[in-house]
């Protein structure tokens, strides 16, 4: 099976239980990375946002916190994401602020340089073809506006990174099995995490897509990462 296709099946199936695992496996501190994010487009004042691969949305509802903010858009794979994302915006009151819609960051079905602002939280290692995806995030930004990618990364210094590497590759797809019920999925994400290409090799694969001034900001001991670069 493809890579995407495998990745939607299986966002598909845990769909269900993703938020309750997403805020358990994380302890909460996801919560504070998403109010980075939003944090650090702040200046821009983007009024027009894209999401790519929302998921159930978590990243969209922090995003419309921001004052100027009049449409954000989220898309993905997975439309049983979408599905329980839409209802945590409509219990909110943010349907008329967000659209959760189909959508492949490979192939975005929007017109260039359409958006203020585009955001990806923990998807963009999904992408099958990353520089694609990169492409494409590039084409539908506005000029001398920002890109915001956070994504999981690897902590490089002990005791974190052992105490991380036992977590992540023991604890984690335990609970995550137990809970979800799917057996790929939680064995899927440290290896994904694994194969990422983190720190300057990202940030050069931000500058092949065209993206100017890549910078990081190691968040949580370097659990996770926001990375930032300007069309």
């Amino acid at each position: 099976m493809a890579q995407k296709a495998m990745v939607q099946q299986m966002f598909n199936h845990i769909a269900p239980k993703y938020d309750l695992l997403n805020h358990l496996l994380s302890a909460g501190i996801d919560k504070g990375w998403r109010r980075k994010v939003r944090r650090a487009l702040a200046p821009d004042h983007p009024e027009i946002i894209l999401d790519v691969a929302t998921g159930t949305g978590d990243l969209a509802i922090e995003l419309a916190k921001l004052p100027e903010v009049k449409t954000i858009i989220g898309i993905d794979i997975a439309e049983d994401m979408l599905e329980i994302g839409k209802k945590k915006i409509a219990k909110k009151g943010l349907s008329d602020r967000i659209q959760l819609l189909p959508g492949d960051s490979e192939n975005i079905d929007f017109e260039t340089n359409y958006f203020d602002a585009v955001t990806v939280a923990f998807g963009v290692r999904n992408y099958e073809n990353l520089g694609k995806g990169l492409l494409e995030m590039y084409r539908v930004l506005k000029p001398g506006k920002k890109v915001a990618i956070l994504e999981f990364s690897k902590p490089a210094a002990f005791p974190m990174k052992n105490l991380y590497l036992f977590y992540f590759h023991h604890i984690l797809p335990a609970v995550g099995r137990a809970i979800s019920k799917d057996k790929s999925a939680y064995t899927y994400l440290p290896e994904s995490v694994s194969r990422f290409p983190e720190n300057k090799a990202f940030m050069a694969e931000l500058e092949k897509a065209g993206f100017k001034n890549p910078s990081q900001q190691r968040l949580t001991f370097g659990i996770a990462t926001l990375y930032l670069a300007t069309k």
